[in-house]
């Protein structure tokens, strides 16, 4: 595997230098051909603790990004189990596109056997994180509508709730700097699926709105995100309502 040290070769070929200059040059020749063999073998056993100590430094450089995802990605469901799906998927998709490309090949034989480890790592960093106090979020469907309203108005947008009935699929319509956002709520205790995100997806045309966003407490399905993904629907936590980048990707 390109990238991955042979060990074994590193032994022989120290070993068959060293040895003749010790049949040579005697005991002193012997030693320093051990200590060579010695220093090969602690290298490569202590790869892996060089391998976790990059990964902490990637993971302990997002750290707060990290520690406000996985407070986004977790939720309790409505018998009070935690749930942390999302969660585990941003951890997941962490690795695969922040940690992994920065390691590099060099270590590209540890990733596999030290995914758990590197999956440890990021979950410690992210708990480390002191998070300031978030709101808390109204349950009641209609309060939560005001609730995200609010939060975009203290970010600087003007934002205006649509009539109860016949909003086709919008709740919010929310302007700043000349860009229209469409926004529907979801007050849930499971993650939202992609029918929202279809609603959210019409709403868009209907309002003749830039961007369609879909806002909840709970997270988003895998079928939700897929659709999200090919529609351009941003899928937001409320948290996320105080600095929207509609420029930025619409993962969540």
């Amino acid at each position: 595997m390109p990238g991955k040290p042979n060990p074994v070769a590193r032994l022989f070929w120290t070993a068959a230098i060293g040895c003749p200059f010790g049949l040579w040059y005697g005991p002193p020749a012997f030693a320093a051909t051990g200590l060579a063999l010695t220093l090969v073998l602690m290298r490569h056993l202590g790869r892996p603790r060089r391998f976790r100590a990059r990964v902490r430094r990637i993971a302990r450089a997002h750290a707060e990004t990290l520690a406000l995802r996985r407070r986004q990605e977790s939720f309790s469901d409505a018998y009070g189990n935690r749930i942390e799906d999302g969660w585990l998927r941003e951890r997941a998709y962490f690795l695969d596109r922040t940690v992994l490309p920065q390691i590099g090949p060099r270590f590209a034989d540890l990733a596999e056997s030290e995914r758990n480890r590197m999956l440890a790592i990021v979950e410690a960093e992210a708990a480390a994180v002191a998070l300031p106090e978030e709101d808390e979020a109204p349950g009641d469907g209609i309060d939560y509508e005001r609730y995200c309203a609010e939060r975009l108005a203290r970010a600087g947008w003007r934002a205006h709730r649509t009539p109860p009935s016949g909003d086709q699929g919008a709740d919010i319509v929310a302007v700043r700097d000349g860009l229209r956002l469409i926004v529907q709520c979801k007050r849930l205790a499971k993650p939202v699926g992609n029918a929202a995100v279809q609603e959210a997806a019409a709403a868009l045309r209907y309002w003749a709105g830039d961007r369609a966003a879909v806002v909840s407490n709970a997270g988003f399905t895998p079928a939700a995100r897929r659709l999200a993904a090919a529609t351009g629907v941003l899928l937001l936590h409320h948290d996320a309502l105080d600095d929207i980048d509609l420029a930025g990707a619409h993962r969540s």
